[in-house]
């Protein structure tokens, strides 16, 4: 048994695949292997998500007998490229037959497709570590193909690219972006030649859809060091053309007293904080676009130095257009939205000191999302400086206590007056309207401002108490 087969041993899901993938293969008469991100992980000793099969050949007749193999009806096919997804629930299958593509100066989408062997099809995949092939028919199976040195770049940890890296990047401008992702999520080094050739193509990134680059961006705050990639972005060029507003924070200096002086290394830190303490992305994000407005508030106080004021409901606001522009979901966008206008609320009360109503504000602001505020809020605590960072955060930990110790954290979070518009409209005998909304304001202030319990009854009462005022 080889080194590469004890390998796929410790990947069983994907082992039984593999070796009827094989046996499918040897029955047709075609040449099948596993290529592409499946094999550099297996290499790394890591586990796939997912299975990529390469045959040359018809990949579409390929998929259709793998998959009545596998007890799958219906397979996802690609006919233009002779690929298809096999939707296999134990773990995900792509076929492709094997093939070269050619691409106009417009567009990263392929204008011809050419049927090929498997060399043909390795040299016109992104990077080395990714063009590598394993033979899986039965009396082959195991064998690896590594035609442009990918193990020897997996062990130098170097992303670089099987063709002169000006035609792999010039063909799909996309691959500047995996590059730096790879980077991120590996911890492995850009290879100098395609660095520097990523810098002089930079301006080809605008050919491909804002859609796709957005789901790479994500991929890199997923990632275990998301400022790896960012800042190669930022290096490069790159992060100028795809997220201007992040861009611009480079070079910007601030008052260091929590902070790095520079606006964009305090920010990669923030964002890699975050990743230390959560996988949610949507966190990593919200670390990302929490002071994005700052370059654009800064003043110059003669006493306090430089000062941001409103950079928090200005930035929420600059959110407006970057998830329009870069094709967020409504839900990820108002979420960024609330992260940056709150995430100054409980580092404020931190230092101020810290009262019941604060708290209950706080919390029906953040509603369901406060713990992943206070953990924004932890990750925002970027100074070198151990003895204020003791001080600030026994502070907030007196905050966070506070909050899951008040007894009815769970009716704050989805917290509104306990009587409704209807009611108000009835026992006041008015129509809907502004003032409706002003009695239901002032009950809710009431409650949170510990006036009055969270309590229908007791808000009926202070209703009845207020509404003259409000009626007349």
């Amino acid at each position: 048994m080889t080194n590469i087969q004890e390998l796929i041993t410790t990947h069983p899901k994907a082992e039984k695949v593999l070796k009827l993938a094989g046996q499918v293969g040897s029955e047709l008469g075609k040449q099948v292997y596993v290529v592409g991100g499946f094999v550099r992980d297996l290499f790394m000793q890591n586990i796939s998500k997912e299975i990529d099969l390469m045959v040359v050949g018809d990949g579409i007749k390929f998929a259709e007998a793998l998959a009545k193999q596998l007890a799958v009806k219906k397979i996802i096919p690609f006919k233009e490229f002779s690929t298809a997804k096999i939707p296999y629930k134990k773990i995900g299958i792509d076929v492709a037959a094997a093939r070269i593509e050619s691409y106009n100066d417009k567009s990263r989408k392929p204008t011809k497709v050419i049927y090929t062997d498997l060399e043909g099809d390795l040299v016109r995949r992104d990077f080395t570590i990714n063009a590598m092939a394993v033979d899986i028919l039965p009396e082959s199976f195991g064998e690896l193909h590594d035609p442009f040195s990918g193990i020897i770049d997996l062990q130098a940890k170097q992303i670089t690219t099987p063709l002169d890296p000006d035609e792999t990047f010039g063909e799909d401008p996309l691959r500047m972006l995996r590059a730096a992702y790879f980077a991120s999520q590996l911890g492995f080094e850009i290879d100098k030649k395609c660095y520097d050739s990523i810098i002089r193509q930079k301006d080809r990134i605008l050919i491909v859809s804002q859609e796709r680059i957005t789901i790479e961006l994500l991929k890199i705050l997923a990632s275990p060091k998301p400022s790896t990639g960012l800042v190669i972005l930022q290096e490069t060029g790159l992060l100028k053309l795809i997220f201007e507003e992040i861009d611009a924070m480079y070079g910007i200096d601030q008052t260091p007293e929590w902070h790095h002086k520079d606006i964009f290394f305090h920010t990669m830190q923030v964002v890699d904080n975050a990743a230390k303490l959560t996988q949610k992305m949507e966190i990593r994000f919200a670390a990302l676009v929490h002071d994005i407005a700052k370059p654009t508030t800064r003043r110059v106080d003669q006493k306090k130095g430089y000062t941001f004021h409103g950079h928090d409901a200005i930035g929420e606001k600059i959110l407006d257009k970057v998830a329009q522009r870069m094709k967020l979901s409504n839900n990820l966008g108002a979420y960024l939205k609330k992260m940056t206008l709150l995430h100054l609320r409980p580092i404020a009360l931190a230092k101020k000191g810290v009262t019941d109503t604060a708290i209950r504000r706080l919390m029906v602001a953040a509603g369901d999302d406060i713990d992943d505020l206070m953990i924004l809020c932890r990750a925002d605590i970027t100074t070198k400086n151990a003895k204020k960072v003791e001080k600030y955060m026994q502070n907030f930990e007196r905050v966070d206590e506070l909050m899951k110790n008040v007894q009815e954290r769970d009716a704050y979070r989805a917290f509104q007056s306990p009587v409704r518009g209807h009611e108000i409209m009835e026992i006041c005998d008015i129509r809907e309207g502004k003032i409706v909304g002003r009695i239901k304001k002032a009950i809710e202030d009431a409650i949170l401002d510990g006036k009055i319990d969270n309590d229908h009854k007791k808000a009926l009462d202070y209703l009845s108490q207020i509404k003259d005022h409000y009626i007349s």
